[in-house]
């Protein structure tokens, strides 16, 4: 039984203290620290390091082989997927910005990954989505437009095999979500998608407090 500790014991950390240590729990290598400068210069914000841990974990646990992304930016977080995924797996990732696929292109060279596993497509990827095969991928990963989330999670689920996972990065921002008294469009479609995920039979939900939060969805 785990020992709660005593009312004279030490205060509990500060919030930036826990972000701080969870940020620095898996620390991103030069590869990475260098994508994410990119990503500043081309005006993209990605994933934090802890977020980026997270889709490495849920890409190795699922054995990913084939993997959608819906937002390229400068190739961390595809990076960080790359990582987790089997070595002959491929990650399809679609932007609508050809700079920041140029940005990703030149991660995923730096870090030794050859073209045959990885596509870059540049579109919408509401028009896009259509065209992939239903049920033939393991993981789809949505860091785009929030107001789109809800439509990105019909598409993306369509997608997924049994089993699979589908993750949307900054479901909280930064706990606004939580509050109704914030009305922005991201905000209410953030609100919806976490509705829709938490009532669907058909999915598993949960939602990990990792960078500016990260919801998950397995598909049963």
């Amino acid at each position: 039984m785990r020992s709660t500790g005593s009312p004279g014991g030490p205060p509990a950390l500060s919030g930036s203290a826990v972000r701080d240590y969870l940020e620095s729990f898996v620390a991103e290598d030069g590869l990475l620290a260098a994508a994410r400068e990119r990503a500043e210069e081309w005006g993209c914000t990605p994933i934090e390091p802890d977020g980026g841990a997270a889709l490495r974990f849920l890409a190795s646990a699922l054995a990913a082989r084939a993997v959608v992304e819906i937002g390229t930016g400068a190739g961390i977080s595809g990076l960080w997927l790359l990582r987790g995924m089997a070595s002959d797996g491929v990650l399809t990732s679609i932007d609508v910005e050809p700079e920041h696929q140029r940005a990703a292109r030149q991660t995923f060279a730096q870090a030794g990954f050859p073209p045959s596993r990885y596509r870059l497509i540049m579109g919408q990827a509401l028009d896009v989505l259509p065209r992939l095969t239903d049920g033939g991928y393991d993981l789809v990963f949505v860091d785009a437009a929030e107001p789109e989330y809800p439509r990105y999670l019909e598409a993306g689920v369509r997608l997924l095999r049994p089993g699979g996972v589908i993750a949307f990065d900054n479901a909280l921002q930064s706990g606004r979500v939580a509050d109704p008294a914030y009305r922005d469009p991201s905000y209410t479609a953030l609100r919806e998608i976490g509705a829709m995920v938490r009532d669907d039979e058909t999915l598993i939900p949960l939602m990990l407090p990792l960078g500016d939060g990260l919801l998950l969805a397995l598909r049963s």
